[in-house]
């Protein structure tokens, strides 16, 4: 059991990582990474609506769901479900850090319709992870969204006292980086685990 999660973790994190292997969650990636903190606070707010929605749809899933034969609303009810997570973190966020609330901006509702949140969800049910797992999956997975999204920002912030070619400038640069980073994390595919 031990070994199972560890392997779930450090796939989620490294080898299947939603941003740079999967590419879900593209939109608030590209959007709220131009400055570290804001990427962090992002990560940290994703961390949390993944690890929730994973729990609770785990719990909806087999407990509603599979035990009344509605399997074909899944998708449905997980997009309820997410969507008043995120709507729990925005009025958190709007009433405890301002600032983070304004700096996050448009990108935080965006959570809402964040395929990465969809996905971990939807991953957990193809896979028939326990309780545990899917947790486990949906917070680290999370981790691994916030790995990517501080990493392509501290990278970001760096491009911007660079000379690179004026062509470049603006989003293609960020482009490039982005896919150079991808590469990157492609090394990880061929970890062996366990």
């Amino acid at each position: 059991m031990l070994t199972n999660i560890i392997s779930i973790s450090l796939g989620a994190i490294l080898i299947n990582n939603f941003i740079f292997s999967q590419f879900l969650g593209c939109c608030p990636f590209l959007g709220c990474s131009s400055k570290v903190e804001t990427a962090t606070g992002m990560g940290l707010a994703v961390v949390f609506v993944m690890g929730l929605a994973s729990a609770i749809c785990w719990v909806i899933n087999e407990y509603l769901l599979v035990a009344l034969h509605l399997e074909f609303l899944q998708t449905l009810a997980f997009i309820l479900v997410i969507a008043a997570l995120v709507q729990f973190v925005e009025m958190f966020l709007k009433k405890s850090v301002p600032s983070l609330y304004s700096a996050l901006g448009i990108y935080l509702p965006l959570i809402t319709t964040n395929c990465a949140v969809l996905g971990v969800v939807l991953l957990n049910v193809q896979n028939n992870y326990n309780f545990l797992e899917s947790l486990v999956y949906g917070i680290t997975g999370g981790l691994g969204f916030m790995l990517a999204i501080v990493l392509f920002a501290s990278v970001r912030e760096r491009i911007e006292f660079s000379d690179y070619p004026e062509c470049f400038e603006g989003f293609p640069i960020c482009l490039v980086s982005a896919a150079l980073l991808a590469l990157a994390f492609m090394g990880f595919s061929g970890m062996k685990i366990f």
